[in-house]
């Protein structure tokens, strides 16, 4: 049996007759568990999950496809958050490296589910998905740079290269993330001395090379 359309300016009895775009992401975190890829959300679902009429998702984007990049880009802020509480840390006189990866942790657990869609879509999404991913990385990895020169100068310990361990630590945290989303809860305190321990290895490392090639 064909189920029929509502008509775009006449809502079905019950649903809502206003809705705003970051209602329909949310309503599509809401869709998402720890292993469920954008790319299987259906429009209907989501609208569904909204309570609105399936036209109405044409109000703020193109199709599901267009909801899915601007969640990939709302999950980046959550990732960036990351190097918010860096700085936070560094005032406070807490240990920046494990503090940070703390952060990051805070932030995979958090109920929103946003930074679980970057690691997931980064390996197991489309193309388009991967790149929109790929693009928040790029961005952490420029406001990681920029923290990490500030600290290391500061300290009068410059990094060799500041871009590249930038996006060693990225690409390190973001694969230990994904291992962490398969992994009960219990073992995040392992997992954050272990991300720890591995960024102050890179850290080292460029420091040591800044020494040695002057």
């Amino acid at each position: 049996m064909t189920q029929a359309t509502a008509p775009s300016d006449a809502p079905e009895t019950g649903r809502k007759h206003q809705i705003s775009r970051d209602d329909l992401l949310m309503a599509a975190l809401r869709l998402l568990g720890p292993h469920r890829s954008v790319s299987s959300l259906g429009l209907r679902e989501v609208a569904r999950e909204a309570d609105i009429a399936p036209n109405s998702f044409y109000r703020h984007f193109r199709d599901i496809d267009d909801l899915a990049v601007a969640l990939i880009e709302l999950s980046g802020e959550a990732l960036r958050k990351v190097v918010d509480q860096a700085r936070v840390n560094t005032v406070s006189g807490n240990a920046v490296v494990r503090g940070s990866v703390e952060a990051f942790m805070s932030q995979l657990r958090a109920e929103d589910g946003l930074l679980q869609v970057l690691l997931r879509e980064g390996t197991a999404g489309s193309d388009a998905f991967k790149r929109a991913v790929d693009g928040q990385l790029d961005f952490f990895e420029e406001e990681l740079r920029v923290e990490l020169v500030r600290l290391t100068e500061a300290a009068d310990q410059p990094l060799h290269d500041p871009a590249l361990a930038a996006k060693a630590i990225t690409r390190l945290i973001f694969a230990m993330g994904a291992h962490a989303l398969d992994r009960p809860r219990e073992h995040d305190a392992e997992l954050i001395g272990q991300m720890s321990q591995m960024v102050m290895m890179i850290l080292l490392g460029s420091r040591h090379l800044r020494a040695r090639l002057g």
